[in-house]
């Protein structure tokens, strides 16, 4: 697991290429990869409520009690792991369109790999300041977007060209369901409803 983070992280186009020829199953994905790095936004997001407390970087914190922490924490990660699978879903979806025609197995493992930068920010929750949070999302969600664009030819062997709009399609919907899944974090780990009554 962590040879394949380390690789994706610094030579990504070798990496790919070494994780199409596993030839792995959906069970070894989520066994050795997305149950582990998924486990990182939802612990770290959990030690940050509980222990420092949610604030927009002012003396105002919110701390999160353990119990409701936990309950949160765990749909938290069923929402990750789900979201994993319907990101493969869509990439199926779209690139039966095209020539290469990728399988569903395929496409979800390839969108468990893709997840990797997104998952790594999530360490920034131990701290969490929404505005580090916010940064953190966006430079995971940047390199999510280069392994995407890369990978989309390299591991599911669509081509350049149409791999473009492959890519910029699933982009499109994986900001969507990223950006629904913040506004549920929001509101599931009681930051919304909590900074709303500190403020009046």
């Amino acid at each position: 697991m962590l040879t394949h983070v380390w690789g994706l992280l610094a030579h990504p186009h070798r990496e790919w290429k070494q994780i199409q020829h596993e030839r792995e199953t959906l069970t070894h994905l989520y066994a050795h990869h997305v149950l582990a790095l998924s486990a990182v936004p939802v612990v770290c997001a959990f030690i940050g409520t509980t222990q420092v407390g949610w604030g927009l970087g002012g003396d105002r914190t919110i701390l999160l009690n353990p119990l409701d922490a936990f309950y949160a924490g765990c749909v938290f990660y069923l929402t990750i792991l789900a979201a994993v699978y319907l990101m493969g879903s869509v990439i199926h979806w779209l690139g039966q369109r095209y020539s290469a025609h990728p399988s569903r197995r395929a496409c979800i493992i390839f969108a468990g790999y893709i997840a990797t930068p997104m998952f790594l920010s999530g360490i920034v929750a131990l701290y969490p300041i929404i505005w580090l949070c916010l940064l953190a999302g966006i430079i995971g969600l940047c390199y999510t977007a280069y392994l995407l664009y890369i990978g989309i030819p390299a591991f599911l062997g669509i081509s350049s060209e149409e791999g473009f709009i492959v890519s910029s399609s699933t982009l499109a919907i994986g900001v969507l369901v990223l950006e629904a899944m913040l506004a549920a974090t929001v509101l599931l780990w009681g930051y919304g409803e909590r900074i709303l009554l500190s403020i009046l």
